[in-house]
Parts: structure tokens; sequence; C-alpha cells
């Protein structure tokens, strides 16, 4: 192989190198922007459910939504933020809650009930509505004042 060739060779293997880190450049790039993205989309998901958090609770002490709906809600947004968050005992009473309550009926299979099946689930709701009642909202009254403690709340 004479030399002309040899340095043919040699640009041709120099100027692939550089087209594969330039490659490689740009897709650590891209990679780097789409975390930023996930991270930033993340950071907005666990705001909108603290602030949800707040809503939801607030209408709980002021007992504008039903101790049912407001103590799975918070339960749930609860689990969002951090799934430890539940096993507080200051926030225990919408698990309990939610446990008592998860096998009734909801939205079109609660249509699908009997009126009598309904009666007896409205029954069976309100007694644990009842019995849970303190202690869901003294657990709304908790969240409040978590979250007025700001960001270092989840800490």
């Amino acid at each position: 192989m004479n030399s002309t060739v040899a340095l043919v060779l040699l640009a041709v293997a120099i100027a692939v190198v550089i087209g594969l880190c330039f490659y490689a450049w740009s897709l650590r790039k891209e990679v780097s922007r789409r975390e930023a993205y996930r991270r930033d989309e993340d950071a907005r998901a666990q705001q909108n459910s603290l602030e949800n958090l707040d809503y939801v609770a607030s209408a709980l002490v002021q007992e504008q939504v039903d101790i049912t709906e407001g103590a799975w809600r918070c339960k749930v947004l609860l689990e969002i933020i951090d799934p430890s968050l539940t096993e507080r005992t200051e926030f225990q009473a919408f698990a309990e809650h939610y446990n008592r309550t998860q096998h009734l009926n909801t939205h079109s299979a609660r249509q699908q009930l009997t009126a009598r099946e309904r009666m007896q689930e409205d029954k069976e709701r309100l007694k644990a509505e009842d019995d849970m009642r303190e202690a869901v909202l003294e657990a709304a009254r908790a969240v409040l004042k978590w979250r007025a403690q700001g960001k270092n709340a989840l800490h």
C-alpha cells in the first residue's frame, strides 16, 4: 500500500471518528434536554398535587366535601406526592377510611345497583363517615398545618 492510499484512509478514518464524536455529543445533549424536561414535569406535577391537596384538605375542614370523597382524594394526593406520607400517624385516617370504604361501588358501577343495594351501600358509607369524621377532619387539619411549613414540609 502506498503512502497516498494510507493517508486517504487515515483522513477518512479521522473524519468518521469526528463524525461519530459529533453524533455522540448531539445524542448526549438530547438526553440531557429530555432529563431536564422530565425533571420540570415532575416538579410541576408535584406542585399541582400539593396545591390540590391544599384545596381538598381545606374543603374537608370546612365540610364542603363528603368525608369519603375528601379522604380518598387526600390519600391519593399524598401517595402521589410521597408514598410514605400516608404512613405518617397524623395522616393515617385517610388510608383507614379508604380501607373501610374501598369496596363500595362508585360511578357507573353504582348506577347499576338496585335501589336497595344503593341504599345499603349509602348506609354503610354514612356509618363509616360517622365513625371516621373526627379522625379525617383532624388529619385534614394536620395536612394544612404540614403544608403551612412550606418547602421543608416534605422532609
